[in-house]
């Protein structure tokens, strides 16, 4: 496993990955697990940010508290990366969000660009890139591309699962950006769809299959 790769274990993140892969979960149910995850990725994802030490009262007496050092701003990648947002916000209810609109040209899978609206201020800011998917790695590659524009610095990518070519392609392009993911999977189809994979994440989330 590349050490920019990291690959969240934890049973019950498997356990919700397993839920997604079947054909069977209906859109409802997709949208409250893929929240969950998110909710319980939003943990491994940060577990690291710096911190400052602050004086606190409790009911009976003064002690020494902790609060989170750098604003954090949520860039879900649309559509898809909304499905994430509520799970992050549960954990991070002070983030700033962030959209950025791509899709993927069928013929020649490379990302198109329809909408970008960011909070100011990006250089300042811990920058947690939002994508279920990770698969030929055009759009997230394309999305932070746009964010460093913007003065991003510190940014991680976080989806649920990925393919090797996906994790190649960000890699190359951005080899600061940490990959935070709950499966590698195998390859990827003709069409450009993560083998095993989910099927389409916004269709399901959406209920548009």
């Amino acid at each position: 496993m590349p050490s920019h790769v990291h690959v969240i274990r934890h049973p019950f993140v498997q356990r919700d990955v397993t839920i997604l892969r079947d054909r069977r979960t209906s859109s409802p149910l997709f949208r409250s697990v893929l929240r969950r995850t998110a909710t319980l990725m939003a943990y491994e994802v940060t577990k690291d940010l710096p911190v400052r030490r602050l004086p606190v009262r409790t009911p009976l007496e003064k002690t020494e508290g902790t609060a989170v050092k750098p604003a954090i701003v949520l860039v879900p990648i649309l559509r898809a990366g909304l499905g994430m947002v509520g799970g992050f916000v549960e954990v991070i209810p002070d983030a700033r969000v962030g959209h950025i609109g791509l899709y993927r040209d069928e013929e020649t899978l490379q990302p198109v660009d329809y909408y970008f609206k960011v909070p100011k201020h990006l250089g300042k800011a811990f920058v947690i890139v939002l994508d279920p998917m990770l698969a030929t790695g055009g759009s997230a590659a394309a999305a932070i591309t746009f964010l460093k524009g913007k003065g991003a610095r510190s940014i991680r990518f976080v989806s649920v699962v990925a393919a090797p070519h996906g994790v190649r392609t960000l890699r190359k392009a951005h080899p600061d950006v940490e990959i935070y993911t709950c499966a590698l999977d195998r390859t990827l189809n003709d069409h450009g769809y993560i083998l095993p994979g989910l099927g389409d994440a916004g269709d399901r989330i959406f209920g548009t299959e």
